[in-house]
């Protein structure tokens, strides 16, 4: 029986790999066959094809990177794992989470085959995002880079914002509405993970926007914090032909505690004070 697991044959770009799930995402893809393209602002440890350095918040620096990885060959599957924490600037935060990520997928549409698919890390944090739908259907609205920033910086104040979770719910909506027109369009799938806690070097910077006793209250039904390879898995599981029906999706990797809230079978954490 063929494992429809394997990525043998296929070339894949990695955007944000130097550590946490993307890094051990692309390690899993080279375990499974893939040539990987590793894409961040730092080099990755791991052994690549190809290393593009690349600040995702800068849209010409995106284009560079996707002009150089298609230049070196197909791109067969794309993986943005690329993220910032809610303690770094709010515009920043924005322009790595979402603004680039869509910015990426859209530069690279035209360089994936029929068939190819595209997967991203949003994050349980966005899980609110029908209760904002109107706030996150205006910037999904805005045309490009340029425009999107200037819509961050103009509500980025707004008590209501909070730019981690924000950036995830743009993700996970975007992700339904652009799938449902990409797939028909040019048969390339798109699908996003919203994980939950998961022990990577970017925790601290959850327990510094939250707290500690925040933190160690989230509801972990599992009874513990992910892997960073548990993650892994799932992406790469999403852009495998063991998933080709599988497309504008949002899978929550977080052990059950955003449906538990959402279905009020778990009480959700306290939320500190902004």
């Amino acid at each position: 029986m063929q494992n429809l697991l394997r990525y043998d044959g296929l070339r894949v770009l990695v955007c944000g790999c130097y550590s946490g799930m993307g890094e051990a995402t692309a390690k899993i893809l080279r375990s499974l066959g893939a040539e990987v393209v590793a894409a961040d602002v730092r080099k990755p440890s791991f052994d690549c094809s190809a290393y593009l350095e690349t600040d995702l918040r800068d849209p010409k620096a995106i284009e560079q990177m996707v002009a150089a990885a298609a230049k070196g060959g197909r791109i067969d599957r794309l993986f943005y794992c690329a993220g910032l924490p809610g303690t770094r600037p709010a515009v920043d935060v924005m322009g790595v989470n979402f603004i680039g990520l869509r910015h990426t997928v859209e530069r690279c549409v035209p360089h994936l085959p029929r068939g190819g698919a595209i997967a991203s890390i949003s994050s349980a944090a966005g899980m609110a995002y029908l209760m904002m739908q109107d706030k996150v259907g205006a910037l999904l609205a805005t045309n490009g880079p340029a425009e999107a920033r200037e819509w961050v910086e103009k509500h980025q104040k707004e008590p209501w914002f909070e730019p981690y979770s924000f950036s995830k719910m743009c993700t996970i909506l975007w992700t339904f509405r652009r799938g449902a027109t990409l797939t028909p369009a040019t048969g390339i799938r798109l699908n996003c993970i919203s994980p939950g806690p998961t022990d990577t070097p970017m925790m601290p910077d959850f327990v510094a926007a939250t707290s500690q006793a925040f933190m160690d209250a989230y509801p972990k039904p599992i009874g513990r914090n992910s892997t960073a390879e548990e993650q892994g898995w799932v992406m790469a599981f999403l852009n495998s032909p063991a998933a080709s029906y599988v497309s504008g999706e949002n899978v929550y990797t977080d052990g059950g505690s955003a449906n538990g809230m959402l279905t009020g079978a778990i009480a959700p954490p306290a939320l500190p004070a902004r």
